[in-house]
């Protein structure tokens, strides 16, 4: 069989999206260029022209990755009508976040390690305002401006909230995915969920 062919630039796409799937399937130790390659149907020699190497191709996904966790984020937003009450709002803005977030790292269990994994050894180790997580991360820090503009947060605890709030709920999912709480059953899980999630709220806003 003819191996298909790309036009420029088509074929870092295309492996980046197979990438993904395995990363998706297997989380980030699944990740490899040659496998990506195999997948697309092109030579490795070819995949090398795009990547360098591992570390590229990993950032790459680690970028579609956080891409898709912003997403999930958006649509847990989106899934609730707004609040009239400017600080009820600003309460569900970052609940459905928190919510989609762990949603997210539940159904993407793969792609959510990859998007947090170390970088691969001798890869430089960039600031998160450098990554793809500025994303999910700048969504973060707006919802919790607003509770500092609505009068929720006082101005002089504003700073590093973002860090108690995004710790608390990462922390969480890690528990789920990776801890005693993976054995979890449902009914039990989604309370501890909104359990957290409450107590995020309510450290915020706490006097």
């Amino acid at each position: 069989m003819k191996r298909p062919s790309y036009h420029h630039g088509d074929l870092a796409n295309a492996l980046t999206t197979a990438a993904t799937q395995l990363a998706r399937e297997g989380g980030p130790d699944a990740i490899v260029l040659r496998e990506a390659a195999r997948q697309v149907g092109v030579s490795a020699t070819a995949a090398y022209r795009h990547f360098a190497g591992h570390g590229d191709l990993m950032s790459a996904v680690q970028k579609r990755a956080m891409d898709e966790l912003a997403g999930a984020m958006r649509s847990a937003l989106a899934a609730t009508g707004a609040e009239s009450d400017p600080r009820a709002e600003a309460m569900r803005r970052l609940r459905a976040l928190g919510l989609g977030y762990l949603r997210f790292a539940l159904a993407e269990p793969g792609l959510f390690r990859t998007a947090f994994c170390r970088p691969t050894p001798g890869m430089p180790d960039k600031p998160a305002q450098d990554m793809s997580v500025v994303g999910p991360y700048q969504m973060l820090v707006d919802s919790i401006d607003r509770f500092v503009d609505v009068g929720l947060l006082a101005l002089e605890r504003r700073p590093w909230a973002e860090t108690f709030a995004w710790s608390s709920v990462h922390g969480l999912a890690i528990l789920l995915l990776d801890g005693p709480l993976r054995h979890c059953p449902p009914p039990d899980r989604d309370q501890i969920i909104d359990r957290v999630l409450d107590g995020v709220v309510a450290g915020l806003t706490a006097a």
